[in-house]
């Protein structure tokens, strides 16, 4: 995502904002595509989760972490996209065949295409894109901050409580997919 685009998703409401897009008179839903990355760990089936950066997010843990995703860009694979925004929030290109798991609502205005990916990633090795925030508002002090502060593995269970409410049906859909 580009880091103009990436900036107007974190002002949405502002005048910074585009008009959202239509379809007959009604306001389509954001899209994001987001990859849920898994392996067999030590405590059986475990989750790589991230956990938003900036200081809005910096004090909460249950209910504020994510799967790495992002929007869909026009005309871009949702395959693709999923690839990307992974790439931008954890620095590392996912390789491996993507398993959809399906399409989830995590709002009112927003709906996510997950797909599942078997594979590995050191938490350790995290490097996420940045964004600019005025902060503290109204300061008109811009400082930088990471797209992603952190990343953990998480057993299902865990995952359920860390993921944001919206999210956390994408647990229950691995599930049925590894069966």
């Amino acid at each position: 995502m580009t880091a103009t685009r990436r900036w107007i998703k974190w002002t949405r409401g502002t005048e910074m904002a585009p008009a959202a897009p239509t379809m007959g008179g009604r306001c389509m839903p954001e899209t994001s595509a987001g990859i849920v990355l898994h392996r067999l760990g030590a405590r059986g089936r475990e989750v790589l989760l991230v956990h938003p950066g900036g200081p809005f997010w910096a004090g909460k843990d249950v209910a504020a972490w994510s799967i790495p995703k992002g929007l869909i860009e026009a005309d871009e694979d949702r395959a693709a996209a999923a690839r990307r925004e992974f790439a931008e929030e954890v620095g590392v290109l996912p390789d491996g065949p993507l398993v959809p798991l399906g399409e989830f609502r995590i709002s009112g205005s927003k709906m996510l295409i997950a797909f599942a990916l078997e594979g590995d990633f050191d938490p350790a090795n995290l490097t996420s894109n940045t964004f600019e925030l005025e902060w503290p508002p109204q300061s008109g002090h811009r400082q930088s901050f990471p797209e992603v502060d952190r990343a953990e593995w998480f057993s299902l269970d865990e995952a359920r409580g860390k993921l944001h409410k919206g999210q956390q049906p994408l647990v229950d859909a691995l599930v049925g997919l590894l069966g």
